[in-house]
């Protein structure tokens, strides 16, 4: 008999692996949602932390098979990294449970063959010391082996944040990612609290609340709307676009900036665009009270001739995310040179295109929740460079606009104005903040 939780972690990680989904999406979906807490908590250890060390449990593995290059299958490789992370980095899970369930595991599935080979790999790694973080590393090579992240993306972070920064990336998505709240209702937390939920003051915002304790989605504030679990980066990116009548969000799913552009614009007309219509139905039941003002549908801004109509215009492009890999571990292993390039010359599509809509005096936000330089300043000088009628607009201004609308508390400001905004620009860094890493830029049209 297998354990729910290590069943439901087999098969998430199994996915992650195999269909390209992310895993903090998979760990919301209905069948951990069905768990009991303890169970829905160990399967998400389970699931990110074997995506975490996997490098290191891969390294592992390999110097035990007969055949250090021999070619497993998904389902093999995937019960093999399972098991190889709870006996190397869990201390309260016997050996026995996770070698003889990782074994199960592959014979449920099929592949009775290899479920000696399993035994024997894990039983020798069993007899291994437990892995543990060392605290600091000297150079790229050991930042990457030590934090098990790819060395080039480590390299890469290191030119342009610096080692001490770059270390401090890697260790942030090492760590358990914190649970960020947005007190949707000002009166709520008191509620919450009466719930159990324990909460602690966000790194910026006076709505942003981290969570320390307790169990937010199984909240009644939480069903009933009054709390939306949002980073924090991702709030700020939104608060910064400010007032305006007419606005259009070009890609708008899941919908998070879309709600704060609604909140803080209650009598603006809100169109919202999404290429997934998916994912967009997914919005619309997040928006019934507000439809009437708020109009989603499903297009792509590439192909949308735009008009010069809308005074604000939010452009959070999809990239490489690799400002979430604390949330979604696997970005590390997917994302590519290749394929920072192939999001760039996307992004300056869609950013191309988005411009044409902007209104004369209009203004454009243009964001991404990636740390690389050629998805976020290249991208928008590119589109400055052919574009002669905007100008990038320092957003210092808008900082000091939320300070003064107590939007953004006095310590957060403090930080922001401090080390974020740079040449004009806002950037939050995974460990050097408390939050994801996101980018954003304001353009205006003259």
């Amino acid at each position: 008999m297998i354990a729910r939780a290590r069943a439901v972690a087999f098969q998430i990680l199994w996915e992650v692996a195999g269909s390209g989904a992310h895993s903090d999406e998979l760990l919301r979906s209905h069948k951990v949602d069905v768990l009991k807490a303890q169970d829905r908590a160990l399967a998400t250890t389970l699931v990110l932390g074997t995506l975490r060390c996997r490098l290191k449990l891969d390294a592992h593995i390999r110097a035990l098979l007969s055949r250090p290059d021999a070619a497993l299958t998904p389902t093999v490789e995937t019960a093999l990294r399972l098991g190889a992370y709870q006996l190397l980095y869990l201390d309260r899970i016997p050996a026995y449970a996770a070698i003889g369930e990782s074994v199960e595991l592959v014979k449920q599935t099929g592949e009775t063959f290899a479920a000696g080979m399993v035994n024997a790999v894990l039983r020798k790694l069993a007899r291994l010391p437990r892995e543990s973080a060392v605290p600091t590393a000297g150079n790229v090579a050991q930042m990457a082996d030590t934090y098990a992240h790819p060395a080039w993306i480590v390299e890469r972070w290191c030119r342009a944040y610096g080692l001490n920064a770059a270390a401090a990336i890697c260790r942030f998505n090492q760590e358990p990612a914190a649970v960020c709240i947005r007190l949707v209702d000002p009166t709520v937390e008191r509620d919450l609290i009466d719930e159990g939920i324990e909460l602690d003051t966000g790194e910026f915002l006076t709505v942003a609340r981290r969570m320390t304790g307790g169990d937010i989605v199984r909240s009644e504030a939480f069903r009933l709307g009054r709390v939306r679990i949002q980073d924090e980066g991702s709030q700020l990116v939104a608060e910064l676009a400010g007032h305006a009548d007419r606005i259009l969000d070009t890609c708008a799913a899941p919908g998070g900036k879309t709600a704060i552009l609604a909140e803080r614009n209650p009598e603006a007309k809100i169109t919202a665009w999404d290429v997934s219509k998916r994912r967009l139905d997914a919005m619309r039941r997040l928006f019934a009270p507000t439809e009437e003002r708020l109009r989603l549908e499903v297009r792509d801004v590439t192909a949308t001739p735009l008009q010069p109509e809308y005074d604000l215009i939010l452009c959070d492009v999809p990239c490489t995310g690799t400002g979430t890999i604390g949330r979604n571990p696997e970005i590390r292993f997917r994302v590519s040179e290749d394929e920072i390039a192939r999001q760039h010359a996307r992004q300056v599509k869609i950013l191309s295109s988005a411009l044409a809509g902007v209104a004369p005096g209009g203004r454009l936000l243009y964001s991404t929740c990636s740390l690389e330089r050629e998805e976020n300043e290249v991208v928008v000088a590119e589109a400055l460079a052919s574009h002669p009628d905007f100008e990038l607009r320092p957003l210092s201004n808008d900082l000091t606009r939320l300070a003064a609308e107590g939007i953004v508390t006095k310590d957060g400001a403090e930080r922001l104005s401090g080390s974020v905004l740079k040449d004009g620009f806002l950037r939050t860094i995974p460990g050097v903040h408390n939050c994801d890493g996101f980018f954003a830029a304001l353009l205006i049209r003259n």
